[in-house]
């Protein structure tokens, strides 16, 4: 069995999350994506993006806002290292990615990454105004969008 990685468009890459992540939507932008093929089928896609957090967003952070595979064994482990060397060589400093707490982030230590904290639960998208209005079509009902802590990774790119 043979693999490579491939880039991706943002549409191939939706498409793919959309099919196969347990429980996140597919997001709406990205900076870059790669996918992982076995013998010309994909089995796996990582999705780079700016950071969700606005305080993270400093111009030298990237996000890895998805990553889903089929399961093949090191898909995951192998992802992260491509999107984190991409990163690197386009001149960003830290890649930083969310688990849930249940997760045990095997694949995120493989590729090099530390847990950097958990952040706080939330009760979904709202702001002081009031719930915020979902101004685009969602692919699910009610949206995929797990509202718990998270562990934040952190990779040092430099």
């Amino acid at each position: 069995m043979t693999s490579e990685l491939v880039p991706l468009t943002l549409a191939q890459a939706r498409r793919y999350v959309a099919d196969h992540h347990r429980h996140n939507e597919p997001p709406i932008g990205h900076r870059f994506s790669i996918g992982l093929e076995r013998d010309g089928e994909l089995v796996g896609v990582v999705i780079a993006g700016h950071p969700v957090a606005r305080k993270a967003d400093d111009g030298r952070t990237i996000e890895l806002v998805r990553l889903t595979t089929t399961g093949d064994r090191n898909a995951c482990s192998r992802l992260y290292g491509a999107a984190c060397r991409a990163a690197a060589a386009m001149g960003y400093r830290l890649a930083i990615t969310y688990t849930l707490v249940e997760e045990p982030g095997s694949s995120l230590r493989a590729a090099g990454f530390v847990e950097d904290g958990v952040t706080a639960g939330h009760d979904g998208w709202t702001h002081s105004a009031g719930p915020r209005a979902l101004d685009r079509p969602r692919l699910f009902d009610p949206p995929k969008m797990p509202t718990g802590p998270k562990t934040r990774w952190a990779r040092a790119l430099t």
